[in-house]
């Protein structure tokens, strides 16, 4: 069997006169068509209730958290900055939960950009909430180029997970304007830029988490660092496939 990849989703909220794609629930297709050319099997998980996680688990064996919103700030118990963007607090609150029950039912993790921010804030961590507080921000991370380009090089730990896939100085793109603050006590900052913000983490003591700051579904066609990562969270997920 493929691995089965749980894509939590985001929410249509621009202004439409076709009710049925009012508040619509949905997936981006790069990152939908990055887990199938990697082997794995997308399901895409509309944002219910947390108390309806539990009956998700069994369905799928990893879950990629992906972009979107600001993480609602008060879930790290600050209150809204002037540049904080828009959030969404019924997805935070599903992904939060979804995020903690996958954690402790061992089940393979990815981060991508906002994913990376969740995964931190829900594990303990805290945000800058705008780049603009961080005294040591001064590169361009919301790139003008296009979005499928890289803009700036970042620096791996070569001990790292991410360091076997992409190398110690791979080139990446970005489009962020938060970053990571203080890192989740069960996490490790492993890449940054070269202004030091954090550009990816992982679990302190396994595989289980790989989380980065900017969009490989974005750059996987044509960049192979990016399709490594895509590669290495289906094989994480096959791990902890059961055998049927």
């Amino acid at each position: 069997m493929r691995p089965r990849i749980a894509l939590p989703a985001d929410t249509l909220d621009e202004a439409t006169n076709i009710i049925n794609e009012r508040n619509a629930a949905f997936a981006p297709r790069p990152a939908v068509e990055a887990i199938v050319k990697a082997g794995g099997l997308p399901i895409i998980l509309p944002s219910v209730d947390p108390s309806d996680v539990a009956d998700y688990l069994p369905l799928f064996d990893g879950v990629a958290f992906l972009g979107g919103f600001d993480v609602d700030p008060t879930f790290y118990h600050e209150e809204p900055h002037l540049r904080l963007g828009k959030t969404y607090r019924k997805r935070d609150l599903f992904e939060i939960e979804l995020l903690r029950q996958s954690v402790a039912q061992n089940k393979a993790i990815l981060g991508i950009c906002r994913g990376l921010q969740l995964i931190n804030v829900g594990l303990g961590g805290t945000l800058y909430q705008d780049l603009s507080e961080d005294p040591t921000a001064e590169l361009k991370h919301s790139q003008a180029a296009m979005g499928n380009q890289p803009s700036h090089h970042i620096t791996v730990d070569p001990t790292s997970v991410l360091s076997d896939l992409m190398g110690v100085r791979p080139y990446v793109n970005s489009r962020h304007h938060q970053a990571v603050k203080d890192v989740a006590p069960s996490l490790t900052a492993i890449a940054k830029a070269d202004d030091q913000v954090i550009e990816a983490l992982e679990s302190t003591n396994s595989d289980q988490i790989v989380a980065v700051q900017w969009h490989p579904e974005n750059m996987y066609k044509h960049h192979e660092e990016s399709r490594q990562i895509f590669v290495n969270f289906i094989q994480r997920a096959a791990k902890r496939t059961p055998n049927l």
